[in-house]
């Protein structure tokens, strides 16, 4: 009986540890790009959260619920986990936050017709692969963000805040973040595929991004 139970000890601990190391691998993420300025794609390159916190100027909670809402719809385009940062792009709400991760994560570009910025989309991001069209939207689930900090979030952004507020705000935004490293991201978004989405940049395509023309030569 002692070695029956220690055994389910064993696989109880073995469980939470599997599921503790897949969201920390919500936090990481493979692509690939070309390898030099007229290269081929082979650099494979691992993003991590930290790189999109130098990127960004700091971490919070938007920038890793827009790394981890993005992690989940890239998933569904590239299932074998390598993001091709050449042949995606991106629709992303106006939030400082998730353009910063939609652009770093995906390699989309405004001025190369693969990222705008439209917050009449229904969630966070509309991704699209290019290749073969596929399109995802993702949303973020209901009761997931306390509600205060988008309350608070708007009486900042308004300058109605003191500074013990805004420090406030800050460690409420802390605590949902390890909120968010603490629990399956799929428990906190949802993936949905579009049918029938068009691709409607506001930018005339006229600048061309010489550094993937020669990506498929072999």
């Amino acid at each position: 009986m002692n070695n029956l139970n220690g055994f389910r000890r064993s696989a109880c601990l073995l469980i939470l540890l599997l599921g503790f190391m897949s969201y920390l691998s919500a936090q990481s993420q493979k692509v690939i790009d070309t390898d030099f300025s007229k290269g081929q794609l082979l650099n494979i390159q691992n993003i991590k959260y930290g790189d999109l916190v130098k990127f960004h100027g700091h971490s919070c909670d938007g920038l890793l619920e827009g790394m981890q809402a993005l992690q989940l719809g890239l998933k569904v385009l590239y299932p074998d986990g390598v993001v091709d940062r050449t042949n995606t792009r991106v629709v992303s709400n106006s939030s400082p936050c998730l353009t910063d991760a939609a652009i770093y994560l995906t390699g989309s570009r405004y001025q190369y017709g693969t990222f705008y910025v439209d917050n009449k989309i229904p969630g966070m991001f509309i991704i699209q692969r290019i290749d073969n069209g596929k399109t995802v939207v993702v949303r973020r689930n209901d009761n997931v963000k306390p509600t205060i900090i988008d309350i608070m979030g708007k009486k900042a952004i308004a300058k109605e805040l003191s500074y013990n507020q805004l420090r406030k705000l800050k460690q409420l935004e802390d605590d949902y973040a390890n909120k968010l490293r603490k629990t399956n991201p799929q428990l906190n978004f949802t993936v949905q595929e579009l049918a029938d989405f068009t691709w409607e940049s506001p930018l005339n395509p006229s600048f061309i991004k010489t550094d993937i023309i020669n990506k498929d030569v072999k």
